[in-house]
Parts: C-alpha cells; structure tokens; sequence
C-alpha cells in the first residue's frame, strides 16, 4: 500500500510540477501528515523531493528531475489495454498515436504481464455507440479541437433542433465531451453555462481572443452542471399508463427516460394481470405522442388531457390514411 502510494506521488509531482499537500492527501485519501511521512521516505531513498510551505507553497521535485517507472501491476496492465470505442480516436485523429503509445506500453511491461495483457486486448471490446444509431451527421472535430488546446474564443454558426436557420454564438471552451457516441463542445456564453452538439455546428471559426473561463473552474465542473440540467429537467406532465406484460421490456426499453418507478401488477396469472402499471413523466405534453408506437398493447389511463392528445393523434394517422 505504501510503495503503490509513494509511487503515485512521485507520478503526480512528475507531470503536475507542484502539488499542495492538502490536494495529493485528498486525491490518496490520506491525512495531510502521512503525505509529509511518505516525502521524507522519498527524499531517504534518494529521490529529489522537497516541500515549501505558505499559501503559494506546496510538494515539489527538483526541476528537470524525471524517472522512468514501469513496474505496473497486472491489473494496470489490463486496465491500459480495455479501450473505449475506437470511433473516439478516430474522430480525434489518434488512432495511430494510440496504436503507438500500446506498442510502447506493451514493450515497457514487466514480461509476466505481457501475455495477459494481449489476451485482453483480443477477449474485451467497449462500444459506446447506441444499438440502430441510424446515419449520422459527420462531425468535424478539428476546429473545436484547435480552440481548445489553444485557449482561444469560438464563434460558432449552430443549429438547434427544429430550427430551419442556425444561431451564431461567440464562446469560451472549457472541452469536449464524448457521451454515448455523441461528441458535445462544453463551453460558456457570456458567463453561462451550455452544450452544444458537435453535429449540429455547421461552422467554426477560432478567434485571436484568449479564452474567458470562470476562475477555479475545470471541465468536469462545467459538465456535471450541464448533464444534471440535462438529467432533471422539471417535470412538466405525469402520465399513468397500463401495458400489456408481454410488451414490458419494449415499454422499458423504449421509455427508459420517463419512467418514474418500475412498471407494477399482480402475479402472472392472475385475474387481471395481463396487464402492468407504469407511471411517467414528461417535459410537455406533446412528448406523449410517442406512446403510440404501442399501439393497443399500451393504453393512457391519465391525465385526461395526455388521453385526448393521443386520440387527437390516431385520427389524424386514420385520416391520412383512410383515402
């Protein structure tokens, strides 16, 4: 446990320069007195370490000090090679940066660790594109991807849902994010918090001014706003419904993200228990509409204007069709 620490201390001060000592006790889940313990026994064993107190202070190696470390454990070992989908390289252009730095990973190994970690690479694949995804607009990352690593200020021509026209936004980056297949740009407008699709940007241009983010800030923060914003919006109508048993795992399949409790009904085979009872909820009352890919397996119990939006829906599809 201690050497794992001491090791990880080393790594951390060797690509982050200095580090407070409050920050690496938070980030080993240590006391702030066992991370001055473990300096000392660094400095011991000869490595050039020291600590400088006071409000700018913090642990630090001497400068151009560097030490090639490669004694991972096994499971380090696997970890590196079980990748995430390749479409996230490639819209990065890193594929063949990746496939470099495994072969150097690979020849850096101890060699009892080779084996397992070349059959892992073979027997474990992560897909994170969704099952039927359809055809999707070709995201162009590169621009974004200027922007970011250079600090600079964005203006975007963007192209919201349902919009016939796109917007132009001037932006400061914080990132990009790749959730589910789906690249998004994280940024702030005029201080504010938003996300925008990389498919639907239809042009970038990066601007000479240094980019404005929000002090103490980092992308993960400005993220985890943005996807709780996305997770729990307020509710704007709640539906009950019964569907056929025989149909529930389509029903959970499909309405995943409006359900608010597990579809519920009496033991199979009781009077009545063809059919399950499910509760949704829904940002407006048109969402509704998509029920109607249940056709008769599904009906709406309430609220009595969520019934009427359905009917209102299936007579305009009769009529349509009834010529």
């Amino acid at each position: 446990m201690k050497a794992d620490r001491l090791l990880s201390i080393l790594l951390l001060l060797q690509t982050r320069g200095r580090v407070p000592a409050h920050e690496l006790a938070e980030r080993l889940e240590v006391s702030v007195r066992t991370i001055y313990r473990d300096v000392e026994a660094l400095s011991a064993s000869g490595v050039p370490v020291y600590a400088e107190r006071g409000r700018h202070g913090g642990i630090e190696l001497l400068a151009g000090f560097r030490t090639d470390v490669t004694g991972l454990t096994a499971d380090e070992s696997r970890a590196l090679f079980v990748l995430a989908a390749q479409g996230a390289h490639a819209a990065l252009g890193l594929d063949e940066a990746l496939g470099s730095a495994l072969r150097k990973v690979m020849a850096a190994l101890p060699a009892p660790h080779r084996p397992a970690a070349e059959a892992i690479s073979r027997r474990i694949l992560v897909d994170a594109s969704r099952w039927k995804g359809g055809p999707r607009q070709a995201v162009d990352l590169e621009t974004l991807q200027d922007a970011v690593f250079a600090d600079r200020r964005l203006r975007l021509s963007y192209r919201h849902s349902g919009d016939r026209e796109p917007s132009t936004y001037t932006v400061d980056p914080y990132g990009l994010v790749s959730k589910a297949g789906v690249w998004y740009l994280v940024a702030d407008r005029r201080g504010r918090p938003r996300l925008f699709r990389a498919d639907r940007v239809r042009s970038a241009t990066v601007l000479r001014d240094t980019v404005k983010r929000r002090p103490g800030v980092e992308l993960a923060d400005v993220w985890e706003v943005l996807r709780r914003q996305v997770e729990e919006r307020p509710t704007g109508i709640d539906v009950t419904v019964r569907v056929r048993r025989a149909y529930a795992d389509m029903f959970l399949r499909l309405q995943a993200a409006w359900l608010t409790g597990l579809p519920e009904g009496g033991p199979e085979g009781d009077g009545g228990s063809e059919w399950l009872t499910a509760h949704l909820s829904y940002g407006r009352l048109g969402e509704v509409r998509g029920l109607l890919v249940f056709a008769d397996r599904l009906e709406v119990l309430s609220p009595p204007e969520a019934r009427a939006e359905l009917a209102a829906a299936a007579a305009s599809v009769t009529e349509l069709y009834q010529g």
